[in-house]
């Protein structure tokens, strides 16, 4: 299996590009090999656009009078930046979703989402932790876990995303890589390699791509 992570920034680039730049994100997903892709900070009216056979999209933070957010933020992204609301996405490729599950981690200061997703016999997790208090970022990342074993119960399992931690601890799984805040864990699946994409100016992020194989 290929799982990918990416910050997607809120569809923004470096330097900004002043423009929307969704058919530039689409672009970059499609031209990628990947099974399941892992996106945080989406805008929300982004995953059902993107290249995927099935999605999950769970709503984060800054989403009240999202139709004029969403306004706003598409004529002015590199204005609005976070402002246009927030979202976290699972995408599958080859296969359909099959069970989903999501759980909130907190609510201040800001609203914060794990879910995830069963396709075929694993369960993939995506999570964004709280930025700038690691202590805040630890405890969603250990909660987050909590939840996704006990949804997973006995089944492979791969949780990750943008955990804004750079030496994450997580007991009970492997740690799949990572670059920066973004990581990759796993359980009942062995690590077999981590690719750094080349994305351009797109997002703020590196776009993380590992491959897991079953346990024997």
């Amino acid at each position: 299996m290929r799982v990918l992570t990416w910050n997607l920034f809120h569809g923004r680039s470096v330097p900004p590009a002043g423009r929307d730049l969704l058919d530039a994100f689409a672009a970059a997903l499609a031209g990628w090999e990947w099974d399941v892709a892992l996106l945080q900070e989406v805008p929300p009216w982004w995953p059902a656009r993107l290249p995927a056979d099935d999605h999950d999209v769970v709503l984060t933070s800054r989403n009240a009078l999202l139709p004029l957010r969403r306004a706003l933020a598409q004529r002015w992204p590199d204005l609005v930046k976070s402002h246009g609301g927030g979202a976290n996405a699972i995408l599958v490729r080859g296969g359909a979703i099959a069970a989903r599950a999501q759980v909130r981690l907190r609510c201040r200061p800001e609203r914060r989402v794990a879910h995830g997703v069963r396709v075929g016999d694993t369960w993939i997790v995506n999570l964004h932790a709280s930025a700038h208090v690691p202590a805040r970022a630890q405890a969603d990342l250990r909660l987050a876990a909590a939840h996704a074993l006990r949804w997973a119960g006995g089944r492979p399992l791969v949780l990750g995303g943008d955990v804004n931690l750079r030496a994450p601890r997580l007991d009970g799984f492997a740690h799949a890589g990572g670059h920066g805040v973004d990581h990759l864990f796993a359980r009942g699946l062995a690590p077999g390699g981590l690719r750094r994409l080349e994305r351009g100016g797109l997002s703020d992020h590196v776009p993380l791509l590992a491959t897991l194989s079953p346990t024997t």
